[in-house]
């Protein structure tokens, strides 16, 4: 009977302010497990091919390599105050950070340079500290452009110092960006590359033309992990009913590698 007393005094407002604190609490936990976490991006461009392709929709871990204010899931102007639980990604790994240029904007890119790194292209092939990196053939592919044509694209396997191999594509030889000057890679910093060789404003290309430059560890946000899902882009110009059969089904929930 008392605790009839105690329902019935309840104010007549208390339900739905307690679905509204939960909701908000839903949102918070999302909200934390988005900048925390993980959290998903899209991929536009195919400067990460063949490893990545456009319309693909990445999964990035932050914390392998610790949190900063670039690991927010919202770009607010904060002043740059270092990491914590710092990590300095490995060679290899995939990254996804704010491009210096336009902190709004999240690319994607290989690490293939760590702070204390000697890095330069010689005639397409890249050197770390000196020493080449195997590259072994691996037949032909297709690069895709943003406008959903092809254009065909030798594939290689590239074998980075540390032991890790991926592949990459390279569509003609003597690029613009074939031939490097040798850099030292700062402390704070990564040498990063699109696996499209011939097509990636990465490392190679100063920040004031348009490219990367050498990256600031502190505009990582995390580490590509997996490929949720892929949609094929060039589907845009066919009949909206044969927009299904544009899903790249293999491709979701793998590695990226």
């Amino acid at each position: 009977m008392s605790v009839e007393k105690v329902a019935s005094a309840k104010p007549k407002g208390s339900g739905w302010r307690g679905q509204l604190v939960q909701l908000a609490g839903i949102v918070a936990a999302v909200f934390i497990a988005k900048g925390a976490l993980a959290e998903p991006f899209y991929v536009p461009s195919g400067s990460m091919e063949p490893t990545l392709l456009i319309g693909d929709a990445l999964l990035a871990s932050k914390f392998p390599y610790g949190y900063g204010t670039s690991s927010l899931p919202i770009q607010i102007n904060l002043p740059e105050t270092g990491r914590v639980f710092a990590e300095t990604p490995k060679q290899g790994d995939v990254v996804v950070f704010r491009w210096p240029g336009d902190r709004s904007q999240a690319w994607v890119k290989r690490v293939v340079g760590l702070p204390g790194d000697r890095i330069q292209i010689r005639q397409g092939q890249l050197f770390v500290n000196d020493r080449p990196c195997e590259l072994k053939p691996d037949g032909v592919g297709q690069a895709e452009d943003d406008n959903g044509g092809s254009e065909p694209a030798y594939r290689y396997i590239e074998t980075l110092p540390n032991g890790v191999s991926h592949l990459i594509f390279k569509m003609r030889d003597n690029g613009p960006l074939d031939n490097t000057p040798e850099v030292t890679v700062p402390a704070g910093h990564l040498f990063v590359l699109g696996d499209n060789r011939d097509n990636s404003a990465d490392s190679r290309v100063p920040l004031r033309s348009g490219g990367v430059g050498l990256l600031p560890i502190d505009n990582l946000v995390g580490r590509a992990d997996a490929v949720l899902g892929s949609w094929d882009l060039g589907m845009r110009s066919q009949p909206v009913w044969t927009w299904l059969s544009g899903f790249r089904v293999a491709r979701f929930f793998t590695a990226v590698k």
